[in-house]
C-alpha cells in the first residue's frame, strides 16, 4: 500500500498486489479534505485522512506501508503540515502492526520515470504503463500513491535479489508482535508464491 501525504491537497493511496512476476493494481484514490470539513478544526483532517487509512488496511489486508519521506526543500509551515499528515499515516500503520517504509520523492520519480524530476503528468503515464492500466489514474495524487508502492516493490526485488541489507523501516510494530517465531515467509523471495499488497502514500 503507497501513500502520498499532502499538506494541502487530496492525500493519495494507491493498493497494488504482485507475486514478484506481475503486479497489478487492487484499489486507488484520494482523499480531499473540504473547506467545511476544515472549519470543524485544525485535526479533523487528519481525524478523516486516518479513519480512511485503517478502513483500507483493514479491508485490503496490506503487507507493508510505503510512504513518502517529507520533502526538505519545503517551506517550514507546509512542511509541518505535511509531518502532520505524514505523522497520521505512521500512527494508522503502528495500530495495524504494519511495517512501514520511507523513500525520498526523487528516489520514487527516478525508479519509476528513470530521473527524480519528473512531473505529475509523467509520473500518470509511466504508473499506467508499469501497471498495464486501460486508463491513466487520476487523479495525479493517486498515481503518485501508486507509484510509491512500485518504488517499494522494486527496491524489494532489488535487495533480495542482491541480498542487500534492508532499507531503514519506520515501524517494526509487526516483527515485535512476531518476536521468537520464524523469519515471515514474505521476507523470502525463493519461497514467495501468494501475492503481495502494498498499501502507499506518496
Amino acid at each position: 500500500m503507497g501513500v502520498d501525504p499532502a499538506a494541502t491537497g487530496p492525500t493519495g493511496y494507491g493498493i497494488i498486489e504482485s507475486d514478484w512476476r506481475r503486479c497489478q493494481v487492487v484499489h486507488y484514490g484520494a482523499l480531499r479534505i473540504s473547506s467545511k470539513r476544515k472549519r470543524d478544526g485544525e485535526g479533523a483532517g487528519l481525524q478523516d485522512v486516518h479513519a480512511l487509512l485503517c478502513r483500507l488496511i483493514e479491508e485490503y489486508a496490506p503487507d507493508v506501508l510505503a510512504v513518502e519521506n517529507v520533502f526538505s526543500a519545503l517551506n517550514v509551515r507546509t512542511a509541518l503540515r505535511l509531518a502532520e499528515v505524514r505523522g497520521v499515516v505512521l500512527l494508522a500503520a503502528a495500530q495495524h502492526r504494519l511495517e512501514v517504509f520511507s523513500y525520498a520523492p526523487r528516489e520514487v520519480k527516478a525508479s519509476i520515470a528513470g530521473h527524480g524530476h519528473a512531473d505529475k503528468r509523467q509520473m500518470q503515464l509511466m504508473v499506467r504503463a508499469l501497471l498495464s492500466m486501460s486508463v491513466t489514474p487520476e487523479p495525479a495524487d493517486a498515481a503518485d500513491a501508486l507509484a510509491v508502492a512500485l518504488c517499494h516493490l522494486q527496491s524489494e526485488r532489488v535487495r533480495q535479489r542482491f541480498g542487500l541489507p534492508e532499507p531503514n523501516v519506520e515501524t517494526k510494530a509487526r516483527r515485535a508482535a512476531a518476536a521468537g517465531e520464524s523469519h515471515s515467509t514474505r521476507s523470502s523471495s525463493a519461497t514467495l508464491v501468494a501475492p503481495r499488497r502494498i498499501l502507499s502514500v506518496p
